[in-house]
């Protein structure tokens, strides 16, 4: 296996991975909120300025 997988590996089993999510509508929102729950940090992107308001406020 490739060095460079074999790290990506590694930083997902022990969570340091970081997850970017673009688009947190009806798919993404849901797909940060279960990364973010499995314990990765997560960052979100979308170009819905509203939305990230709302995201951002709580």
């Amino acid at each position: 296996m490739n060095s460079r997988l074999r790290e990506l590996e590694g930083r997902i089993q022990s969570r340091e991975a970081e997850i970017v999510v673009i688009g947190l509508g009806y798919v993404g929102l849901p797909v940060a909120l279960a990364f973010a729950r499995a314990g990765f940090r997560v960052t979100g992107i979308d170009r819905d300025d509203d939305r990230v308001a709302q995201l951002n406020a709580g």
